[in-house]
């Protein structure tokens, strides 16, 4: 999805707060069209929520996509036969380019598509894709414009660090609002069910939202700099303390406060 170097293990420090916007979007798609279904999981990352779809639908046949090879290496403990007769495989793709050559009942996209600029133009492929009464769900975060964002982008811009890191902290424009999605969605003939929601999440530890962040927004810039590794350490403490400024430690953790944006778009049949 963006050229990055993914580390599975540390996205998956906080998978329970990053699981918990997937199991809502589950729990708004709707009967699927066949049975047993066809799913493709775009961006499927280490593989634990393309997991979860076979507990949803447990005879359907799942492919989960991803261009980073690090991730597909981890999904590959969930890829076989499922207990209900259904099969996970895994498979390289970019959804920037991705054009399916298959048709799905289902096409889900769990905190990926942010890394996809064109992804909005991509989406009438992906409905040209679903058969009649498929769905095509997706979960994008919508926290660009909060401090763990809005810090990390003015440092990359500050004197020091704008020469390598100029733009990294930025980009992220083409996330669209729920209305938005709505109304692309509404413009290919879709059934559609829009929505946002603000995850306030207790997070433990020292500094995690900086943990947090080196899972996925701090992804490029640790790439960037991943040949200098004292200049990368500076980066990260400069961060981290702008961090521990924005999001104080409270006697049980650090509330840290994550918008995410739904939607649901069902095919006519």
């Amino acid at each position: 999805m963006h050229q990055a170097t993914w580390d599975p293990q540390q996205y998956l420090r906080h998978a329970g707060h990053r699981t918990r916007p997937f199991h809502d979007l589950l729990n708004r798609i709707p009967e699927l069209p066949h049975n047993p279904a066809h799913i493709a999981d775009l961006g499927c990352g280490p593989g634990n929520v393309t997991a979860i779809l076979a507990d949803r639908w447990p005879n359907a046949r799942i492919t989960g996509l991803d261009s980073s090879p690090h991730m597909l290496e981890a999904a590959q403990e969930y890829a076989g036969p499922t207990p209900g007769g259904g099969s996970i495989q895994f498979q390289p793709a970019d959804a920037a380019t991705w054009t399916p050559d298959t048709t799905y009942d289902l096409i889900v996209s769990n905190a990926a598509l942010q890394w996809v600029p064109n992804h909005p133009d991509m989406i009438p492929t992906w409905i040209d894709a679903l058969t009649p009464g498929g769905t095509l769900a997706l979960q994008v975060p919508g926290n660009f414009t909060s401090p763990s964002h809005a810090l990390l982008a003015e440092l990359c811009d500050a004197p020091q660090w704008r020469a390598k890191l100029a733009g990294h902290g930025r980009g992220y424009v083409h996330i669209l609002e729920p209305a938005g999605y709505l109304e692309l969605f509404d413009t290919l003939d879709c059934t559609v069910d829009a929505w946002e929601t603000t995850y306030v999440q207790l997070l433990p530890g020292e500094d995690p939202v900086l943990e947090w962040t080196k899972g996925t927004a701090l992804r490029p810039i640790l790439t960037a700099l991943e040949d200098d590794p004292a200049t990368r350490d500076e980066f990260i403490a400069q961060y981290r303390d702008l961090l521990r400024k924005a999001y104080p430690t409270g006697p049980r953790g650090t509330a840290f406060p994550f918008r995410r944006i739904f939607a649901v778009a069902t095919k006519k049949s």
